[in-house]
């Protein structure tokens, strides 16, 4: 049955998860190299990886289409040691869904949710059995005005209430597109608690 969850996080120079770059080819079951540190890293034996894509606002270069460049561009602009890079939004997708509507749910979560605000978003759908879910790599910077880099980091992107708004949004989109193709199943992302259920929580 459909379950919501919906989990945010920063990746961060420093931590375990550190480089964008990696990151980005984990997601997507790609072999990227690290301009910044030299490093190869390649996840092409994954097998879970449905489908990748970037999306940018309208008018974008065509660099930032490319997910190397992209991410590579993002770690080498970054020159603290503690730096954030990225956010990561996670994502579990109805199981009802087919492969064909899950591609079409996220490009129209995405854009609405994060593209529009100005982000440039590469998500990567990950097909585990009885698992789908989404990795959204989210960029933390706004394009510079030539196009050909990035600008200052947006702190209005780090807002809580923001974060209130895309996970109400994926609820939204998940529903609507669960009742298109004649699902019954719903997903809720309210608590227990506000939704008048009794019970503990689950997992």
């Amino acid at each position: 049955m459909a379950l919501y969850y919906c989990n945010a996080k920063l990746i961060s120079r420093g931590s375990s998860n550190g480089n964008a770059v990696a990151a980005s080819a984990y997601r997507s079951g790609s072999r990227f190299k690290c301009e910044r540190t030299g490093t190869v890293h390649n996840y092409r034996r994954k097998t879970e990886v449905q489908h990748s894509a970037i999306l940018a606002p309208e008018g974008a270069l065509s660099w930032v289409h490319d997910r190397a460049q992209l991410w590579n561009t993002v770690e080498t602009g970054e020159t603290r040691k503690n730096s954030q890079l990225a956010r990561e939004i996670v994502l579990a997708i109805p199981i009802e869904l087919t492969s064909e509507c899950r591609s079409i749910l996220l490009d129209g979560f995405v854009r609405e949710a994060f593209v529009s605000l100005g982000m440039i978003a590469h998500y990567s759908i990950q097909d585990k059995a009885g698992n789908p879910h989404a990795h959204i790599m989210l960029t933390l910077r706004e394009l510079s005005a030539d196009g050909q880099g990035f600008g200052a980091k947006r702190r209005d992107w780090n807002s809580p209430a923001l974060l209130e708004k895309w996970r109400a949004l994926w609820t939204e989109h998940a529903n609507k597109m669960l009742a298109q193709h004649g699902h019954d199943a719903r997903i809720d992302h309210r608590s227990l608690v506000d939704q008048g259920i009794a019970g503990p929580a689950t997992v």
